[in-house]
């Protein structure tokens, strides 16, 4: 660590602890801790790519217990009383607050901080760079997103973010990303990509557990998926902003589930259903893990996707990779029976995944809206 960056961790670092049922973990002073911190958020992001690192440090304010659950996934590759726990605890949050955090999700840090050190590089690189592989052009919902270029609350003004969306590449129509020319940049991102899905169709064989229906019911709707990898960067909220302009406005998810990883700098947000917003502050190596739209269409509203936000108030850089896990464009998405009453009807009629995303991302980006 260099004597800048460990210099500003010693006036600005705290104890602080973050609880949640039985889970509990301290960020201190100490220097394994603070490395693993490092290492997570991608502060070494400079290194390979020659330009400066961003100082990432924690935000000031995680005095407050957080209401997220933790939870463990040590044994959901297996069977029996570990699977049965992981799923208990990952359906008692899907049905009250719609977000959790996840640790032993056997993701390889050093890939996570590879992931982190090339987004830096390509959001340093000049906008007529990046302008080469807009979205816009490249269709698909892939490519370039233009600061300001994407409204997820169409009541407020544009996100202040930029981001960079990748997607599944089936053989049979293999090259329809389009990548920028950094060294590493693609087979990173591939590598990446792969390991987020696999850990996805992990986490739904518990989601299917706790639903009480066969645990292998998702796989055949995920062999040709609509996920997403965005990469993510937020500047400081400035001062000249928009009236109601933010990082992120508030919004949910519109696929199955959304895996966050994210910096350390704060700012996502999360609404309780009393109105209140609670912060969900990053914890060292692990996912926040979120409902979307479309498994709660599908569990007729057992799970519930619960609107979010970002507000960059640290005034720093701040940059977040979420995958976001999508079904087959043609699987069907009808009420589960097991999430039926006895003598109800569903609440949706059935639809197919790709018309219920297409729907959700032409409300939300502005190319697509300009183009119909």
């Amino acid at each position: 660590m260099s004597a800048l960056i460990a210099g500003h961790l010693r006036r600005r670092s705290r104890g602080v602890a973050v609880l949640s049922g039985r889970s509990a973990i301290l960020w201190c002073r100490g220097r394994k801790l603070w490395h693993r911190l490092r290492v997570s958020a991608g502060l070494e992001l400079g290194r390979a790519t020659g330009r400066d690192a961003p100082v990432v440090t924690p935000p000031r304010r995680w005095n407050t217990m957080q209401a997220l659950p933790i939870i463990d996934l040590d044994g959901l590759s297996g069977g029996g009383a570990a699977l049965d726990r992981i799923a208990g605890e990952i359906g008692a949050a899907c049905r009250s607050i719609g977000f959790f955090y996840v640790r032993g999700h056997g993701v390889p840090e050093r890939l996570i901080a590879a992931v982190f050190e090339q987004a830096a590089a390509f959001f340093a690189l000049p906008v007529e760079q990046k302008a080469v592989i807009d979205m816009g052009l490249v269709g698909d919902n892939r490519g370039y997103v233009a600061m300001r270029g994407e409204a997820l609350d169409p009541s407020r003004p544009p996100d202040l973010k930029e981001g960079f969306n990748l997607g599944f590449d089936p053989p049979d129509r293999p090259a329809r990303n389009a990548f920028p020319d950094l060294p590493g940049f693609r087979g990173t991102m591939l590598a990446y990509f792969a390991e987020a899905q696999a850990l996805g169709l992990r986490l739904h064989r518990a989601i299917a557990r706790d639903l009480g229906i066969a645990e292998d019911f998702f796989e055949p709707l995920f062999d040709r998926p609509m996920s997403t990898l965005r990469l993510l960067h937020y500047p400081p909220q400035p001062p000249a902003a928009e009236a109601g302009q933010i990082g992120a406005g508030e919004h949910t998810d519109y696929g199955n589930l959304t895996l966050l990883m994210t910096d350390a700098v704060g700012g996502l947000e999360v609404r309780t259903r009393a109105g209140k917003w609670l912060a969900a502050p990053p914890i060292p190596g692990a996912y926040v893990v979120n409902i979307g739209d479309c498994l709660m269409r599908w569990t007729n509203d057992v799970y519930v996707s619960t609107p979010h936000r970002v507000v960059n108030r640290t005034g720093r850089e701040r940059y977040s990779v979420p995958f976001f896990l999508d079904p087959n464009p043609d699987a069907p998405v009808a009420a589960i029976p097991s999430c039926v009453p006895v003598g109800a009807a569903p609440k949706y009629p059935p639809i197919t995944a790709r018309a219920h995303l297409t729907e959700k991302l032409d409300a939300s980006y502005a190319h697509r809206r300009t183009r119909s």
